[in-house]
């Protein structure tokens, strides 16, 4: 059994070797097209049966010999007086936990084998569906904040990339980047907490947080909370970061059932559960879980009454119950909270899997909106349009960021790919060919063709592209010789291939997994 416990650190990484491996065999090329769907489904089923497996194992030597409780496998990073050791938390919630997403997970991707069938992407999709569940299983089984927080990232990361499955669609795209942006602000959250706990507490692992409780400033506790608050509100969908959970529904049902029904959406109940110690110590946090819990129940039931799909009905109940889960977090009813969430997660995932065969089976029409609601116009339309959450969050953070990320964009299109030497734009700064053009034709590379910026940053931006353009042309092409032209040739069009190969989809894959691989 001590061997047991030594390798609980497979639980997570076998998953990802199977991503890893479905992801080389089709860069390779032998995973592809219907026949490489038998190799995708056998190994995905594989690694999370085998996960599952491991974590029934955990149990029964829980049951037979006690709780492991907190395991350091080594240590992963030492800075100073900071250290952060690579362990599990294999206590009661640790264990429950990921049983509960090894099951669910093995039981979705089951169902997935058939429903994906002859499905373009179905690699891609279980390669996603094998990170997910890695994902998960760190954020419940890590034993500490900072290895929970990886498993955070690649939870998003996985979501985004279920959410924009079909790429061709730009509606599924846009409610992707939606999605993607919208949790980005929990992840700030996330960070704050994760600095401040090494800060102040000295360490970021769980059973430390929770010792260190009575030796920390209430304050200090609080603004730790908040953050953990904040990253647990956007993951979970609560008020006011409950718009992009109905636009993830762009995803296959498989996914939905997975991320938005059964795991992912609890993983922000699962951070309040290991901050218990935390939260009982700071009693304002308290009444906020119970606030956003109240709010985010009276929107999931409100918004519930009006809609017409199926899904997006179960997306409302399940913000309702969440909401629930919140509330009684707040109370200070930790166990009730473990209950509800192990209930509900199970409930959801039968439902969303049931749901397409629902769909075709029913014969009647929606159910009408009730009575007393449709005797108050505003209210209902208020419904309809579920407060316009949607629109606050594309106001205040989607809206800003995407403007920030086409600047960004303008500038490498107008500055580092001409510095590179890449081709697409007129005038290129790094381009020989241009600049013999130019020459001979007598032109001269104006302000104007550097492109014009938006706002302060474009302008900043702008400016640099100006500076940048001024340098090269009257001090590196003018003079530096035929030398110096031929060396940037040559770099040029080596990072163009480079560039090229890069831009290829199976070599971007291959990139991600490989980091990921690399980081834990």
């Amino acid at each position: 059994m001590n061997v047991l416990i030594e390798t609980a650190w497979l639980i997570p990484a076998i998953p990802l070797l199977a991503a890893t491996i479905i992801g080389a065999g089709y860069v390779i090329g032998f995973n592809r097209g219907e026949r490489g769907e038998v190799f995708t489904a056998r190994i995905s089923q594989l690694a999370v049966l085998t996960s599952l497996v491991l974590m029934l194992l955990l149990d029964f030597h829980a049951i037979n010999s006690g709780v492991p409780g907190h395991i350091i496998f080594g240590e992963w990073m030492h800075s100073g007086d900071y250290r952060i050791n690579f362990g599990f938390s294999l206590d009661m919630l640790g264990l429950t936990m990921g049983t509960l997403m090894a099951l669910i997970s093995f039981l979705t991707i089951r169902f997935s084998v058939n429903y994906m069938h002859r499905e373009d992407g179905f690699q891609r999709f279980f390669i996603i569906m094998n990170l997910f569940t890695t994902a998960m299983l760190m954020i419940v089984l890590a034993g500490n904040a900072a290895f929970a927080f990886i498993g955070w990232e690649l939870a998003g990361v996985s979501s985004f990339l279920l959410i924009g499955y079909a790429l061709e669609r730009p509606t599924a795209t846009m409610n992707a980047n939606h999605a993607f942006i919208t949790n980005r602000i929990g992840d700030v959250g996330f960070m704050i907490a994760l600095v401040s706990s090494l800060l102040w507490m000295g360490s970021v692992d769980w059973d430390q947080l929770a010792q260190g409780t009575a030796k920390t400033d209430i304050l200090k506790l609080s603004l730790i909370a908040g953050g953990f608050i904040v990253a647990a509100m956007a993951k979970s969908a609560m008020v006011p970061f409950s718009g992009w959970i109905a636009r993830a529904l762009e995803g296959p049902t498989p996914s939905s059932a997975i991320f938005y029904g059964a795991l992912m959406v609890h993983a922000g109940v699962v951070l309040l559960l290991r901050l218990q110690p935390v939260l009982e110590q700071t009693p304002a946090m308290m009444v906020v879980l119970v606030i956003i819990g109240t709010l985010s129940v009276l929107y999931g039931f409100l918004g519930g009454l009006v809609q017409a799909d199926v899904k997006t009905a179960f997306v409302f109940s399940t913000t309702v119950q969440v909401g629930l889960m919140f509330i009684e977090c707040g109370l200070g009813l930790f166990e009730l909270a473990t209950v509800h969430l192990i209930a509900h997660a199970i409930w959801r995932a039968y439902q969303f899997l049931s749901s397409p065969s629902y769909m075709q089976l029913i014969s009647r029409s929606a159910r009408p909106v009730p009575a007393w609601l449709a005797k108050h116009p505003r209210l209902y339309n208020a419904c309809l349009q579920r407060f316009w959450l949607d629109n606050i969050t594309n106001a205040w953070f989607v809206r800003p960021i995407m403007t920030l990320a086409g600047e960004f964009n303008t500038f490498d299109k107008k500055v580092i790919n001409h510095l590179v030497g890449l081709p697409g734009s007129a005038y290129a700064i790094s381009s020989l060919a241009d600049l013999e053009a130019r020459k001979n034709k007598n032109m001269r590379l104006s302000k104007d063709d550097i492109g014009k910026g938006k706002g302060l940053l474009g302008k900043f931006m702008e400016g640099i592209a100006s500076m940048l353009h001024w340098f090269e042309e009257h001090l590196v092409l003018k003079g530096s010789g035929e030398g110096l032209l031929k060396t940037l040739q040559t770099i040029g069009a080596t990072l163009i291939k480079i560039d090229y190969l890069l831009s290829k989809p199976r070599y971007l894959w291959l990139i991600i997994l490989v980091a990921f691989v690399v980081v834990i």
